[in-house]
This record gives C-alpha cells, structure tokens and sequence, in this order.
C-alpha cells in the first residue's frame, strides 16, 4: 500500500508479506487496519526527513560560520587560511581532494596559475595514495597537471562554475593525465574565487565524492558559499601581506635617510676642477695592487681614471660632473662599517679594472658589460650593515621582511643603487639609447646579486665543467652570464690574491666586522654564533681562513687560470697566502694540525651561516 505525506504525495510503500498463522489471505479488515497505520508512518516519515535536512543545514550553516571564524583567527598566512578553508568544505562535501589554485596575474587576459593548494581526504584507501605518487614519479608533478588542467582553466576565463558528473564522459576531461597519475577521477566540481573587487583570483575544485554519487546542486551552492569565503581570506593575507611590505619598504627608507645624504656642490667642484693621475702613477692596473694604499679622495680620483681609461665616458657620453656627483654619493652610501665599507667597494672594482685590462678581457666583453661590470663592482655592497643575510633572516630585520630570505642584501644593494641613478643630477647612464639603458640595468642587476655566495655556489659547477672540458664559448649568453657572475665573485674575494700582509689584513678587518655580528646574534637574539662570528674562538682563525680558500676561494682562480693564464699571479698569491695560514695553524694548534683535505666539508656546512 503507498505511504502518503501530509499532502498526499506518495512517498513510499508498506507491504506485508504472508499472514500467521495458518497462512490465510489478509482480509479487507486486515488492509483498513493497515491504511489506518500509514498516515501516521508518512508523518514519521516527513518528520525524519525534515530533521535531516534541517540537521544537514544546520550543519552547514555552523562549518560556514567557523570558516567566518577561521578568517579572523588567520589573516597573515595565505597558505594556513587556504587550507583551513579547504579542510572544512572537504569535511562537509565528504570528498576525496580538494584544491584552490591561484592566477598570477589577475590583469592578464591569459589563465596562468601560479601557485595551488592541495588536501586530500584521510578516507581515501592507501591503495589509492599509493598509485598516486607512484604517478607522480613516472611523469610530472600532480602539482604541474593540477595547475595546467583545461577544467580550471575554463572556470577561471569564464567566471561560470563546471559541475562534471561523469568526468571520462566529457571531452573536456584530460582522460590521458588521470590514468597516468593512477587516481581516478570520477566528478569534478569546480568554482571561480572572486576577490573584493569582483576580479577573478583563481578557482576551487573538489573531486570525487566519497560515496561515490555526483556533486549535486546542493553541493554547489554550498561550495560557492565556501570560496566566497576563501576568495575573503585570500584578499585578507595579500593584503596583510602588501601592507607588511609597505611598512618595511618605508622603514628601510627611512633608515637609508636618516644615514645617508647626497655629496655637496663643493665636493664636486673639487673633483671636477682636479688634476686626474694617470694609470700608472696610481698603480690601479697592478693585480697585487695594495688595497690600502689610497686615502678616501684618492679612491675618487682613481675610480675617475679607471672610467676615461676604460673610455666609458667618452662611448657613453657620460657627463663628467654627474659622474663626480654619482661617485660621491656613491661613497656616501657605504656605512663606516669595518669591512664591508666604501674602501672594499673600490678594491672590489680596481681589481675588475686589472683584470679587464691585464687579461685582455675587453676584447671578450661588450663595452655595455665591462660598464655595468665596474658600476657593479663600486654598488655591489650599498649600505652594507655589517651583517649578513643569515642575520638578516634570524633577525627578522625590515629588509628580510621586504625581499625574502634570498639573497636579501644582494637585493637592497641593487634597489639602493637604482635609488642614486634615479636622484637628480646622479643618472650617468642619461645618454644611452633606450635600448642600451634596458639592456645595461639588467646586466647592472645580474653583476650585485652575483655576489651572493649561494648563487655563486649553484652556478659554478657548470663553469667549472665548461672550463674543464674545453667547452667555452663566448657567442653564447648563458656563458658569458656565468663569467661575468664568476668574475664579480672573483673579485669580490680578492683580498686573497693580494701580497700577504695586505690579505691579512684584510681578513683580519672582515672577521672583526664578523665578531660584532656574533655578540649581536649573542645579545639581541640569544643564540650561540657558529665559529666565524665567534670572538671567544678568534685562535681558530687561521683553521677557518684555510677552509675558506679551500673550499671557496681555490677552485675559482684555479678555474679562471685555466680560462686565462694571465690570471696565473693572482692565484699564485692564493697559494702563498694559504701557505702561511698553514703555517700560523700549525703554530696555534700544533696538536690539531691535521690535513687541510677535510676543511671544503667542514666549512660548507656553515655557508649559510656565512652568507
């Protein structure tokens, strides 16, 4: 017999199967019994489904009220918000992954995601896991398909939502990704994120619900509901994350500011109106040129002479008292730090100029690279600290906070010399075609962030191998890129190719700017230096300055010899000067005096650290 609702809708049927005892047919006492019974069934019937579907609502309601809680207990971490966002809809929706992909630009006609979030759902057997990574391993990451898919990409020019019941029934399915990841997707539902302004940010999807059954319109509504939300988080982080760099941007500014000033209108007369040495008096093209031999002015005058001698003045049509005024500032710039300071700048560049000039390198290099190699080479530590990027990271420091964790000071040296060619009456490259300027800014940019020891690191296995095997070819960027990096760092650690009591001192000064770093990480962080930073360890200095030319210095100007044997005087040097740390290491700690082929390990643990 039917069960009815209140009204009158068929909602079920009751049936009653052989009457006992004896077996007899049901009378049609037995049927008004039974009719009798059912109204009351279909009300408890109604009532239950009513509940549940309250219940259902209810719950809904309250997990996109803990996604409106979640958005006020995180507003700085993007990827914590996303996720916390993700864990909820994938808990209501009860499926098998979930995932928020990003666009990079949202102002760019072309769908390009650049970054995604992926959860999967801990009901999914090990079996399935299992065959996905070992997907993964065979072809590209999940991460690469996930971002790359037609369906989201479709979405995201669109605006309009994709509901896929069937997904190897639609030609818009990638059929061939999903059987080589090894996760088979049944349905997909996937959404547009909108931000505040009602642009498209990027697009959520859920695959697979885990009874098996389509995403249906409920499932929609209630996953729209939950990127409006997300697509608020989002907004929320980025701009949190915009104001945080504001913020740093203006304190690092302001810093810059209060220590720095351009040089006055008397310092360039001077130099304008002076009687510039020629090369040979001031002795710049000596390789073992002595780096302290030259008096603040002195460094002015010669980086001059190295300009005309180099004819960049003259190729450039360089304004003569702009490059006085650029010089100036340029030296005003450094910090009285004890190493990393203006007179470092200029020795960093005199023994670019040598190099160029003894070696023959300038028949090699363009005379845009040879210009943006010594520009480099005199802005290549622009408002230096006296502290290095670990510091910067372990600090927290404002420049972290505005340009990472990698190469942050490399970065801040570049921006702050980009900050001078931009100030009035400082732009010695005002004379360039569009062209060059664009071409030279770049080249400009790859010479300061060469110095960063980590980058030094990653690229010089492939110098090392092309040098090796004979391999080097001068027509093609990517080497003339890695020489050039190889050459600022070449000259950046120059101190120790000089005669030995100018790298001592040299080293002496840097490790003593190294020491200041460690009693502040001592003091204002509270952590325990690692020996370098250490002044407690200060005996340890001839060990550690054998670690660094072993592991650091050697392989370079051994390298750049084999590249051009006139360079052979600097590396010579190199060895000398080793060989008198030996000697000290051995008189220091006569007990420890043990083979110098176990420092490269030692020390490369501790590169980060040094950086």
């Amino acid at each position: 017999m039917p069960i009815r609702n209140s009204d009158g809708e068929i909602i079920g049927v009751a049936q009653a199967i052989n009457k006992t005892p004896g077996g007899a047919p049901f009378s049609d006492d037995d049927e008004k019994v039974m009719q009798m019974y059912l109204p009351f069934c279909g009300i408890a019937i109604s009532n239950a489904q009513l509940f549940a579907a309250s219940r259902k609502e209810y719950d809904r309601s309250r997990a996109l009220l803990e996604v409106v809680n979640d958005l006020f207990e995180e507003q700085t971490d993007l990827e914590k918000i996303v996720k916390k966002i993700m864990h909820r809809a994938q808990t209501l929706l009860k499926c098998e992954r979930c995932s928020v992909l990003l666009l990079e630009d949202i102002e760019s006609p072309v769908v390009k995601f650049t970054k995604s979030f992926e959860l999967l759902s801990p009901k999914c057997s090990a079996d399935t896991e299992n065959s996905f990574k070992e997907g993964v391993e065979k072809s590209s990451s999940y991460s690469d398909w996930l971002i790359n898919n037609s369906i989201a990409e479709l979405v995201a020019s669109t605006g309009l939502p994709v509901n896929i019941s069937d997904a190897y029934q639609d030609p818009r399915f990638d059929a061939e990704a999903d059987q080589i990841f090894g996760f088979h997707i049944r349905s997909v539902l996937c959404v547009p994120i909108w931000n505040s302004s009602h642009q498209i940010i990027g697009v959520a999807q859920v695959l697979n619900r885990l009874d098996g059954k389509p995403f249906d319109d409920a499932d929609q509504r209630l996953f729209e509901a939950f990127v409006i939300f997300c697509g608020l988080g989002i907004n929320n982080t980025i701009m949190y994350d915009q104001v945080k760099k504001s913020w740093a941007k203006q304190s690092v500014a302001l810093d810059v500011l209060s220590y720095h000033a351009t040089c006055s209108k008397a310092e360039v007369d001077k130099f304008k109106a002076a009687n510039i040495p020629l090369v040979s008096e001031l002795g710049i093209d000596d390789i073992h040129f002595d780096d302290f031999s030259l008096d603040v002015d002195a460094m002015i005058t010669a980086a001059l002479r190295m300009f005309m001698e180099l004819g960049m003045v003259q190729k450039f049509k360089i304004d003569y008292e702009t490059l006085c005024r650029w010089l100036l500032t340029v030296r005003k710039n450094y910090r009285m730090v004890l190493y990393h300071n203006w007179r470092h700048a200029f020795n960093v560049c005199q023994l670019m100029f040598a190099m160029l000039t003894t070696a023959g390198f300038q028949e090699i290099l363009t005379e845009i690279e040879i210009l943006a190699l010594i520009v480099g080479c005199l802005c290549h530590d622009l408002d230096h600290r006296g502290t290095n990027n670990a510091f910067q990271a372990k600090s927290g420091s404002a420049l972290a906070q505005l340009y990472g964790t990698s190469a942050t000071l490399e970065h801040h040296h570049f921006n702050h010399a980009v900050m001078i060619l931009q100030s009035e009456g400082h732009n010695i490259f005002a004379n360039l075609s569009s062209k060059d300027y664009s071409d030279l800014m770049q080249l400009l940019k790859q010479s300061i962030l060469a110095t960063d020891l980590t980058l030094y690191f990653e690229r010089r296995t492939e110098f090392f191998e092309l040098v090796g095997k004979g391999g080097y070819d001068w027509n093609v960027k990517n080497h003339r890129e890695i020489f050039r990096s190889m050459l600022m760092t070449a000259c950046d650690l120059g101190a120790v190719t000089k005669p030995w009591e100018i790298s001592r001192q040299a080293a002496e000064l840097v490790t003593s700017e190294f020491f200041e770093q460690g009693d502040r990480e001592r003091s204002e962080l509270k952590l325990i230096p690692s020996a370098i930073f250490d002044r407690n360890r200060k005996d340890e200095l001839p060990r550690l300055q054998l670690e660094w030319i072993d592991s650091i210095c050697m392989p370079l100007y051994e390298c750049l010899v084999k590249l051009n044997v006139k360079l052979k005087p600097m590396l010579d040097s190199v060895a000398k000067n080793r060989g008198k740390w030996e000697e000290l290491h051995h008189q220091r700690l006569p007990s420890q005096a043990a083979s110098s082929s176990s420092f490269p390990s030692t020390f490369t643990m501790s590169l980060k650290d040094i950086n």
